[in-house]
């Protein structure tokens, strides 16, 4: 007779805080940014995270010591470019796919996804990215009813 164990979904889910971000600025500009203005020291992931072989989200990580968090930038947006063979006018040029990490804030450019205990601290750096330059808005994220919060699990 064999013992078949199972893990339930809410002992696996993490809990986290999300930002959303709408920015005009390129991934790297706004690391840099926030490097700069929260005085803080994203740097690059070895890995972009994979949905599917095409589907790929550059993210930016920063592991808070001092306040015992993890913090990661994500893109929201990937492009990928199809091979499509037109018989019109714009034939020669390329088409893309958009595809979103988070559909449901798929105006989102960026999140910030933060994982440990969210302080007070945290609510004043909100504030702070508010405030660079080329950062339209920023906003948290009510994580408890997100679709694709499967997602976010990497």
């Amino acid at each position: 007779m064999t013992t078949t164990h199972k893990i339930f979904e809410e002992l696996c889910e993490e809990e986290f805080t999300l930002w959303a971000l709408h920015s005009s600025l390129e991934d790297h500009a706004l690391v840099y940014a926030l490097n700069y203005y929260l005085k803080s020291r994203f740097k690059r992931a070895p890995a972009d995270l994979d949905i599917s072989k095409s589907i790929v989200f550059p993210y930016f990580e920063w592991k808070d010591e001092a306040h015992d968090q993890y913090w990661r930038l994500i893109t929201n947006k990937s492009r990928v470019r199809q091979d499509l063979e037109f018989q019109d006018l714009f034939r020669d040029e390329p088409a893309y796919t958009a595809h979103h990490l988070i559909p449901e804030y798929r105006d989102a450019d960026y999140l910030i996804k933060i994982e440990g205990e969210l302080l007070a601290s945290d609510e004043e750096r909100l504030a702070q990215l508010k405030k660079i330059p080329g950062m339209i808005t920023a906003y948290p994220v009510n994580i408890e009813n997100l679709k694709s919060r499967k997602n976010l699990t990497f």
